[in-house]
């Protein structure tokens, strides 16, 4: 499924009263479209292979689900409010606590880690690029989901200075 018939699809679900869910599974593609109100920003998103995510921005209403990440992120409220050091995103992408799905985490909240140490990686563009620490810290929790999308700037992990 190409671009415009993702566009054409939200078009007549947006225009149409009596559909108010839909969801399409065709070989590795998945869409899943739901006027029912929420909080969260409207982004549709197509999912081609289990590492790889091309996102649309919609029109208003609709909202399409994709699967949880493996591990909960933190709420937003967890963070929100809260002072002390983190650990950001310097890109957009999808963050990642593992090299690969089978592997142990690069850092588990209580780990005591080094300048330059990895802490995770953000796929950008097919290209995985590492995520280092910029000082001596303590990890006191995760604050972005395995798998999850990142903006620049994003809290990935909250720290306590060494």
């Amino acid at each position: 499924m190409n671009l415009p018939e993702i566009k054409k699809l939200i078009e007549i679900f947006n225009t149409s009263s009596q559909i108010t869910r839909l969801s399409l599974k065709q070989d590795n593609f998945e869409l899943k479209l739901d006027k029912t109100p929420s909080t969260a920003p409207a982004i549709p998103q197509a999912t081609h292979q289990a590492t790889m995510q091309t996102a649309v921005q919609a029109p208003a209403q609709p909202q399409i689900h994709t699967p949880a990440p493996q591990s909960a992120p933190a709420t937003p409220e967890s963070s929100a409010g809260k002072s002390g050091d983190f650990i950001t995103s310097p890109m957009v992408g999808t963050f990642y606590h593992r090299p690969s799905p089978d592997a142990d985490p690069y850092v588990k909240v209580g780990d005591v880690i080094k300048k330059g140490q990895t802490i995770g990686i953000i796929e950008a563009m097919k290209i995985m690029n590492e995520i280092e620490a910029e000082f001596d810290c303590k990890i006191l929790s995760i604050e972005t989901g395995d798998g999850q999308p990142v903006e620049y700037g994003s809290h990935l992990i909250k720290v306590e200075k060494v």
